[in-house]
């Protein structure tokens, strides 16, 4: 045990130095999450551990960075200045600083937090919501617990590499929404949707990719993974998002910072009453990126409609005004004036917006004259946190291939997925299948159909899968002279056998 002298002397462990495979640090974040099971709600779990683990992530590559510009410059001064690191942490505000404290520990991580965010414009907000300086629910022996439990090992870049610590992370984003259930639906979007929507879409180098809700920052990181798998410069993107809940946000902040990624700009905010990404600040005109993806919330109640009625003053409803009732196509309008000439987008959508009349019916006809719909996707049912209803992945393209103009792909891909007991899941092999669907843009045989326009237009623009594509097996035409003649044989047999019965019961005295 190591002593440090203060206020009032307490021990601290010693500190396991070293590399951490992911899995061991997938579980020492787990076990911190079990540190708090039992004295606040699970679904609060995530704001508190989240905290320190950038806290301590923060301050441990700060110590990093320090010792290798002192190692450098023999100055301590110039080692410390706050232009020789990534973030400046102040005087006061480190992890060891709150380490040397036994009470009033929440009091004293609080402050640590509001220091790092006023010292660091780009962190501003992201403690925002992380307070532990409640007594009823952190008593001082708890802070403790955790605090001892987070030092156990340290987390600097030569012990913890960002892929693992952002892979884990992603876990932790996982597991906090297994344990929230209905709600893990509001910031996280199962991992292999994502990597189903990015394969279609196929971000390049160089491209900008937008998340108009962008939760806890999976569909963005999923570009960035996708160009590692192609071996190409994941550094290269330009990330934009949008999201509206401050806690959800902050976690996007964190999540992208905790995988050493900078080119990202992530706007706090109501995307269909504020949307914030414009070609100017106060401008009307909405920017336009390379790529937009987005699982945005399914059938949104009251989702802004009043200020589209008389017309959305960024020019978004250009195929009309969704219900009251169902902000799908609103957040599909937003995507679709959010994409530049050669843009592409993927959105995940409940099936509903395939076949609704009233309103909905107009604006989906609108897109389709259009000719921007590229594919409908279906995937398998009870995929999504809070949701067993059916869902569909739309694909839009502001310029299509000659030989997908006219046209739309259908891939039925209900029978796509791992069955769970609670909640099915997609694998890669589901994801390489639906994606090379796409990529392919082929007939398969109860699988995947390419629609004409005309055809569609004659079913009155309805996009229902099951109209396009038929799964059931095809049943054999019957030949009814045959069986008829079949059947009159067969009455012939029976009775003849029923004639020779009744002789036998005649025989026997039994006859009438």
């Amino acid at each position: 045990m190591l002593k440090v002298k203060n206020e009032t002397s307490i021990e601290l462990p010693l500190t396991y130095v070293g590399k951490m495979t992911q899995q061991q640090l997938e579980k020492h974040l787990w076990d911190a999450a079990d540190i708090l099971r039992g004295k606040i709600d699970s679904g609060d779990f995530k704001h508190y551990i989240f905290g320190l683990l950038f806290f301590k992530r923060l301050c441990d590559v700060w110590e990093e960075e320090y010792e290798e510009r002192l190692k450098l410059y023999q100055d301590a001064q110039l080692a410390a200045d706050p232009e020789e690191h990534r973030f400046h942490i102040p005087p006061g505000a480190f992890w060891n600083d709150v380490r040397k404290h036994s009470t009033n520990i929440g009091e004293q991580l609080n402050a640590a937090f509001r220091a790092i965010e006023d010292a660091n414009t780009r962190l501003r907000g992201v403690f925002q919501d992380v307070d532990f300086n409640n007594k009823e629910r952190f008593p001082d022996a708890t802070l403790e617990l955790l605090l001892q439990h987070f030092s156990k090992h340290r987390l600097r870049k030569s012990d913890v590499e960002a892929d693992v610590l952002g892979a884990a992370y992603e876990y932790l984003i996982s597991k906090f929404a297994d344990d929230a259930g209905k709600k893990g639906g509001e910031f996280y979007t199962p991992k292999m949707v994502t990597r189903l929507i990015v394969e279609c879409l196929q971000p390049e180098e160089g491209m900008s990719v937008y998340d108009p809700t962008c939760g806890s920052g999976g569909m963005l990181l999923e570009g960035v993974n996708y160009l590692k798998r192609q071996g190409k410069n994941s550094k290269s993107l330009q990330l934009y998002g949008q999201e509206m809940n401050l806690n959800t946000w902050a976690i996007c902040e964190m999540n992208l910072f905790l995988h050493d990624i900078d080119d990202v700009l992530i706007f706090r905010g109501d995307t269909l009453r504020d949307p914030k990404h414009l070609v100017a600040e106060g401008s009307k005109v909405l920017r336009k990126f390379d790529r937009v993806l987005a699982n945005p919330p399914f059938s949104l109640k009251n989702w802004g409609d009043e200020a589209w009625r008389n017309g959305d003053k960024f020019n978004r409803d250009t195929y009309g005004c969704p219900p009251k009732s169902y902000g799908d196509l609103a957040f599909v309008q937003h995507m679709i004036v959010s994409l530049n000439e050669t843009g592409k987008l993927g959105v995940v959508l409940p099936h509903g917006i395939l076949f609704r009349g009233g309103a909905e019916a107009k604006i989906r006809e609108g897109i389709l004259r259009d000719d921007l719909i590229e594919a409908v996707i279906g995937l398998a049912p009870n995929l999504f946190y809070g949701t067993g209803i059916p869902a569909c992945v739309l694909i839009v393209n502001k310029h299509k291939e000659a030989k997908r103009r006219g046209k739309v792909l259908f891939v039925n891909g209900t029978e796509e997925m791992v069955e769970g007991k609670n909640q099915n899941t997609l694998s890669k092999v589901n994801v390489e299948q639906l994606a090379k669907a796409f990529l392919a843009f082929e007939e398969e045989e109860r699988f995947a159909r390419v629609v004409d326009l005309a055809e569609i237009e004659k079913n009155d623009f309805n996009l229902n899968i099951a109209r396009y594509v038929q799964t059931a097996e095809e049943e054999k035409q019957i030949d009814v002279a045959a069986e008829v003649s079949i059947l009159k044989e067969l009455l012939e047999k029976r009775d003849q056998a029923e004639a020779k019965m009744l002789g036998f019961l005649e025989e026997l005295g039994y006859g009438s």
